[in-house]
């Protein structure tokens, strides 16, 4: 593996304007072709195998009518105080404004509140139901637009008008906040290289990457449906990890060329040791992004396949663009200093100790009590993690004062919560002696239950073989109440023969979470198993990576632990921008953070623990090849970390809740598993094992292939490395 990185690396350096026109060739095809062949994004999911999917396949195949996967909105009216909808003046708006929005671009129809009898006993709330001929995620932004401009000349006769539902969840759009990390990461760069070329080039490098990967992303929507967080979700994860594979080859190419290398062979150099440690570094991401596919979500194994394709893009970038660049820039990486920066050489380890490896002696010396202060904070920060709850975001959820969560919340005041999220139940009656009998004994049944607010009179399709009605909890959508009356539906028994089923947002809410509950195990199994043998075969221990693999599972304890404090209790909300949006945490988070959160703590595990690694195999004692180790790779993984957390900061100024809580949760599992478990427990635990930490039994050493991420063959077949020479500095 060394020995090929090396080849390439001096192959790019020396090919280097070819390898900058192939890249840059790609990045104008895929804006090319995310211009002329993208199209919109979506915002729905399906759930194959699930109950609550089947019946709306059901119903699609026999009942076409009752549009089951059709967007709805619901247009909510209130009458000032002192006045009633059913007031003559007042009704005339309320049906001007259905009509304006009855000749709106994909509606399928409007039913009027007055025809419905969906005004609440008061008089004074009333909404409309409106369906579209499209599935949510297929209305148009126009469409949205025009119930907007509908709704405005009733607001100004006095009336309160306010609308939600599915169909009127705005697409999230990438925006200048997306990318705010890009900054912060450039003024880290600076200040690790105290140069303006080394600065630059790793962010050059990974903004090509990331925009290819994006483009072709965008191009694929007018083939393919494709998640509206998708794009998103890859720019995050590929802008973090091609910044910080860039940082690890820059950083070792600066230190070859400080030891006296000319830049030809410093590149190789580089490419074959730091670029080993970045190939089985994105493995890992890779195969904790694209095993998602296990859950079998179509939607999540989209987003992960795309990230892991940013993820393939920033380790080939890494390997080959930037060697190219490097070799345009030559000796240029240690020039252009800023006035006040350190700069130099980032892995040097001569004069005064640096902070990391003063650090890395302060937790050698007391390895038990570090760690046993580590592990009893992180226990601490992951106590909320008990009282995790799932769900899926809804009108609850939406921002104060939006007019989505102002109608759930008239809604609510006028009819009750459950009226903002209706179940639909199927009954399939084709087996039935008699099925308007055994749709009615079903009725009754459900009736009966507690929980239910109402339940509509059986509808049943022109075969006269399905039933639907529909079924009004008496709580919210997203409350264990309901949650309780989906299943207490579902466990009734049959009734004259007929099979019902339900759907809706609660009963999917409910599917997801059983399936993503029943998928953890076999996902945890396969991803950590593949993962365990590559670090096996990185670092030919066993101890080293059962290790990652503990520290892995205390950061996913501790960040579940800071999410449900965060968006589910409200803790420190006003500072994230939150107010008001608290609820259960978003269901496919938490398989998603950990296919994430695991590749990415795999990262600073294997470049940090590969140069402990290095110095091992060197020669160096166990204590001494840590501290030497960690001295070499603190200060470029802390300025890795502080990138990544940056990037993945900057989404916590989504307005998507998905969005949101992936940006806040992987920032602070970064900070965690950079600071606290890698930099901090790792070394305390590499101290306290000494060489056990390398142990191998020696019919498995036998058995596993050599990798060599160390780059010990490099050190058998090239010639020693001059003596160290002053670099000539360009001043700027």
């Amino acid at each position: 593996m060394a020995t090929f990185l090396y080849r390439l690396g001096r192959f790019a350096f020396r090919r280097r304007r070819l390898v900058v026109l192939v890249w840059l060739g790609l990045l104008a095809a895929g804006i090319a072709g995310s211009a002329t062949l993208s199209g919109p994004t979506s915002n729905g999911f399906s759930i194959p195998g699930t109950e609550s999917q089947r019946a709306v396949d059901l119903l699609d195949e026999r009942f076409p009518q009752a549009d089951a996967d059709a967007g709805t909105a619901r247009i909510v009216f209130e009458a000032p105080p002192g006045q009633k909808l059913t007031d003559a003046a007042n009704t005339a708006q309320v049906q001007q404004t259905l009509g304006r929005i009855t000749d709106a671009p994909q509606v399928a129809r409007v039913v009027d509140p007055f025809t419905a009898k969906a005004i609440s006993p008061d008089g004074r709330i009333g909404y409309a139901q409106v369906t579209y001929d499209v599935s949510a995620q297929e209305v148009t932004p126009e469409a949205q637009e025009a119930v907007a401009a509908a709704v405005e000349p009733t607001r100004a006769a006095g009336l309160t008008v306010e609308y939600g539902g599915d169909a009127m969840q705005v697409q999230e759009e990438q925006s200048l906040t997306e990318v705010i990390g890009i900054g912060v990461a450039a003024v880290v760069l600076l200040i690790t290289f105290g140069s303006l070329v080394a600065a630059g080039l790793p962010l050059l490098s990974a903004i090509i990457g990331v925009g290819i990967g994006v483009t072709a992303i965008s191009a694929a929507t007018g083939f393919i449906e494709i998640g509206s967080g998708t794009p998103i979700l890859a720019l995050m994860i590929g802008l973090a990890v091609s910044i910080d594979y860039a940082l690890f080859i820059m950083s070792r190419y600066r230190h070859e060329l400080s030891s006296g290398l000319e830049p030809e062979e410093a590149v190789g150099r580089a490419v074959g040791t730091a670029g080993s440690a970045v190939v089985f570094a994105g493995l890992t991401v890779v195969i904790a992004l694209a095993g998602l596919f296990v859950v079998d979500i179509p939607f999540l194994t989209q987003m992960g396949l795309a990230a892991a394709f940013t993820v393939v893009l920033a380790v080939a970038i890494a390997l080959t663009l930037l060697p190219a660049l490097l070799g345009m820039a030559g000796r240029r990486v240690l020039g252009g200093r800023i006035p006040g920066l350190r700069g130099g050489d980032p892995e040097a380890s001569g004069g005064r100790p640096s902070l990391g490896r003063r650090w890395g002696r302060l937790v050698t010396r007391r390895p038990v009590a570090v760690l046993l202060v580590s592990v009893i904070g992180l226990g601490a920060l992951a106590i909320p993690a008990a009282d995790l709850e799932l769900g899926l975001p809804d009108d609850s959820s939406a921002a104060p004062g939006s007019t989505q969560r102002n109608a759930y919340e008239l809604l609510s005041e006028g009819f009750g919560p459950g009226f903002n999220g209706p179940l639909m139940l199927v009954v399939d009656a084709a087996a039935a002696a008699d099925p308007q009998a055994a749709a009615g004994a079903t009725a009754t049944a459900v009736r009966a239950l507690p929980d239910v607010a109402l339940v509509t009179p059986p509808t049943f399709n022109p075969a006269g073989d399905t039933a639907l009605l529909t079924v009004i909890p008496s709580s919210g959508p997203s409350t264990t109440e309901t949650a309780d009356l989906v299943k207490a539906i579902r466990s009734l028994p049959e009734s004259g023969g007929a099979e019902i089923a339900v759907t809706g947002s609660t009963a999917f809410n409910i599917d997801m979470s059983d399936k993503l509950g029943d998928a953890l195990i076999p996902y945890l199994s396969l991803v950590v198993g593949l993962a365990f043998l590559l670090l096996m075969l990185v670092f030919r221990s066993i101890l080293v990576p059962l290790k990652a693999t503990l520290g892995f599972l205390l950061t996913v304890v501790a960040t579940f632990g800071a999410l449900v404090a965060v968006f589910q209790w409200g803790w420190l909300a006003g500072l994230f921008g939150i107010e008001g949006e608290t609820g259960p945490i978003v269901s496919m988070l938490p398989i998603f953070l950990v296919g994430v959160v695991f590749g990415l703590a795999m990262d600073y595990q294997v470049f940090l623990v590969t140069r402990m690694r290095e110095e091992h195999v060197h020669g160096a004692p166990p204590r001494t090849a840590v501290v030497d180790g960690f001295g070499h790779g603190a200060r470029v993984v802390t300025a890795a970390a502080v990138i990544m957390i940056a990037v993945f900061s900057g989404f916590i100024l989504s307005s998507e809740t998905l969005i949101r809580s992936i940006g806040f949760g992987l920032a602070f599992a970064v900070a965690i598993d950079a600071f606290v478990v890698r930099m901090t427990i790792v070394p305390a635990v590499m101290a306290l094992l000494g060489r056990s930490a390398w142990w191998l039994p020696r019919w498995l050493d036998r058995l596993l292939p050599n990798v060599d991420v160390e780059g010990e063959s490099l050190r058998r077949h090239l010639p020693p490395t001059p003596a160290p020479r002053e670099p000539e500095l360009t001043h700027h």
